[in-house]
């Protein structure tokens, strides 16, 4: 990109963000585990769906408003839960949350976030949602979801695809670990940036603020890094899904679904919505790309449970796609990343502006005039078999 540039899609703000981001945070967000190849077909599989141009029809009155798990959207995207926000720009999660209340979308913030439950609910007033962990002190667990209730949170958001966390193979080079090794290199990569280190030296947000002080023994980062490494708990299964229902009054979504079956066992555990995802390739290298599975799984449990989708989306078309095959919802994540990393909370502000005007846009063409009437019929070609006939077990 020529500086001042205009930037007109999130491609031009991951450009940007990749010029003023240091290296290991930058490639912490732009990286999947292993060979990439799951992180590569979520865009891919995407891409190759082809739309159905219409004409002759009033597009004149579109509407992109709608609801996700109950809350009323300006446009069916949710920003993600996405781990060290706050160290793609300085008070990242407290950012990416105001942009995305001004906007009308919902904000997810993670469990490993930088600022914490209560930095984000100061300063914003619509409420947001949680994204959980299970780890296995159960004590700190009650508290964390206690915590978000304090806060006004409308929904937790448990992922279930992380009981180990996949290989990634330039978090390792980068040396990318808790807390984050001052090697030569990245003493030299953090001397190119010094908006990004003039950004970090006015804010005090620099660690995991939902756990550090809250865990009794975790004080600093070395303490946190001994804890963090040994809490992740491999015994996550249905059970605990069902306990936390419990002890959660209010939604609950359960994410990094990619299978029919356990879309099912999330829906008679009480899940009230899913997230089909892959954890953006980051997880399980040579699994699907999220939007092959989420027609099967829309076909299984769309009656029962909200499907919303998260994976590949970095345009308007890509949401308007997912809503085709059967996801009442979308996730961004890297997309707001980039636009947080390239220039804070405007950079959020204008990705969803991008993605609010080309899912517009897309609409017009296609003949639509409402997101909720999205359908197959909207794809010019299917890119996945059918779903068979409605004769799967009761959910």
């Amino acid at each position: 990109m020529f500086p001042n540039a205009p930037i007109t899609c999130v491609e031009d703000l991951r450009r940007l963000a990749a010029r003023r981001v240091p290296r290991m945070f930058y490639d912490y967000v732009d990286c999947g585990s292993w060979t990439g190849a799951t992180y590569r077909a979520n865009e891919d599989d995407l891409a190759a769906i082809r739309l159905r141009q219409r004409v002759g029809i009033d597009i004149s009155r579109r509407n992109l408003s709608g609801r996700m798990v109950g809350e009323e959207v300006a446009m069916p995207v949710a920003l993600a839960p996405t781990g060290l926000a706050g160290m793609q720009w300085a008070d990242g999660e407290i950012l990416a949350a105001r942009a995305a209340e001004r906007f009308g979308v919902p904000f997810t913030l993670s469990t490993v976030s930088v600022c914490s439950i209560e930095d984000v609910a100061a300063h914003t007033s619509r409420p947001f949602w949680f994204q959980l962990y299970l780890m296995k002190d159960r004590a700190f667990m009650e508290r964390l979801v206690a915590r978000a209730r304090d806060a006004g949170c409308s929904a937790l958001v448990l992922t279930m695809d992380l009981p180990v966390q996949g290989q990634r193979h330039l978090d390792i080079k980068n040396g990318l670990s808790t807390p984050p090794r001052p090697t030569l290199r990245n003493l030299v990569n953090l001397a190119t940036k010094p908006r990004w280190c003039l950004n970090m030296a006015r804010t005090e947000r620099r660690t995991f603020r939902n756990i550090v002080g809250h865990v009794e023994g975790v004080s600093d980062a070395t303490s946190l890094a001994h804890w963090v490494s040994e809490q992740f708990d491999q015994t996550l299964g249905w059970d605990h899904v069902r306990w936390l229902r419990r002890i959660w009054d209010r939604k609950l979504i359960v994410k990094g679904i990619m299978d029919p079956e356990d879309a099912r066992a999330a829906a008679r555990a009480g899940a009230d919505a899913i997230v089909v995802s892959n954890h953006g390739g980051r997880q399980l290298d040579g699994a699907p790309s999220s939007i092959s599975a989420l027609p099967a799984i829309a076909e299984a449990v769309g009656a029962r449970t909200e499907v919303l989708f998260d994976g590949g989306i970095r345009s308007g078309q890509d949401v308007l796609k997912a809503l085709a095959l059967g996801a009442a919802g979308v996730l961004i994540g890297r997309a707001f990343l980039y636009g947080l990393g390239a220039m804070g909370e405007a950079g959020v502000t204008r990705c969803l502006e991008l993605i609010h005007r080309e899912l517009d846009l897309t609409m017009a063409l296609c003949g639509l005039t409402d997101t909720a009437d999205a359908a197959r019929a909207l794809l010019n070609a299917p890119a996945y078999p059918e779903p068979a006939a409605r004769l799967a077990a009761p959910v």
